[in-house]
């Protein structure tokens, strides 16, 4: 018997050496949290390796969940907890319905082609149904500090204007190629960019929200300039956006950061590459 256990444990050793033997990110599937005017999704709830439920642990919520295998989210919190220099998170991923264009539009804003139907529904559910679980069963998000939201794209989109809605849920929000081109009028390259809804969101928004912002933008998302200045729409449509939030109070390297990916591509990989940054942006470190 004594044999079998020292030979375990020299092979647990030589794994371990090998970098095969460290305990993985493990997940939870929570179903589906059904939601009225909402299709059905099931949820999946991503655990750093020895995490056990606790008041106060933080919380980040990903939208397009369907992807965040491209994204490596695993082995991206896999590293942070075998890093130890940041407070393990909850992270949980909710995949895009049909709807997706429905819903990760801006509450209340659609845009020109009347898109975003559904985004006051899907906001709500994220805020009243989905945290609330979380909250209960992991004691996760109790804080808006410690509770994100982030998405890419539409995603992307989606997670600035539900975490600028709600800052008394979210604290903090990431912003990968983010849609902010979001617009009601389409009718010239001048009215594009004087119509950008998340834009006019802030300039009308009277009390500054309390989050934090984390955008990036890559300077191969996209070849569209309508204004022919030579800068990429992807890469205007946030930096301006910006601009704005900083007039309004924020206060850049604090409130909103930005980062730009030279060569970064509307893709998730990309999203996979700056993802370990956004999440030590993200999370509180360890003490």
């Amino acid at each position: 018997m004594q044999g079998n256990v020292d030979l375990a444990d020299r092979l647990g050793r030589l794994l371990k050496f090998m970098g095969l033997g460290r305990p993985g990110v493990r997940t939870e599937m929570l179903g589906d949290l059904p939601w009225p005017g909402l299709a059905p999704r099931e949820i999946t709830v991503y655990l750093p390796p020895d995490f056990h439920p606790r008041a106060g642990a933080p919380l980040l919520i990903a939208l397009d969940g369907q992807t965040m295998a491209r994204w490596k989210l695993g082995p991206a919190v896999t590293k942070l907890a075998a890093a130890n220099a940041v407070v393990q998170p909850v992270v949980v991923t909710i995949p895009a319905s049909p709807d997706r264009g429905e819903e990760y539009g801006m509450a209340g804003l659609p845009d020109f082609m009347g898109r975003g139907k559904l985004a006051t529904e899907f906001q709500e559910y994220l805020v009243s149904g989905v945290v609330p679980v979380i909250r209960q069963r992991y004691g996760a998000g109790l804080e808006p500090a410690r509770t994100g939201i982030w998405g890419a794209s539409m995603g992307g989109l989606a997670a600035f204007d539900t975490a600028w809605r709600h800052p008394e849920i979210f604290g903090l929000a990431g912003i990968f190629s983010g849609s902010m081109w979001w617009r009601e009028d389409d009718s010239s390259a001048a009215a594009q960019q004087g119509s950008r809804l998340a834009h006019r969101r802030v300039r009308e928004t009277a009390t500054k929200p309390a989050v934090r912002f984390w955008f990036q933008a890559g300077t191969a998302d996209e070849t569209a300039d309508r204004d022919g200045n030579g800068v990429i729409d992807a890469i205007q449509d946030t930096t301006e956006l910006i601009d704005t939030m900083v007039d309004r109070g924020f206060e850049r390297g604090r409130d909103v950061f930005y980062t730009q990916t030279r060569g970064g591509r509307h893709h998730e990989a990309t999203w996979a590459r700056e993802l370990p940054k956004f999440l030590r942006w993200a999370l509180p470190p360890k003490k």
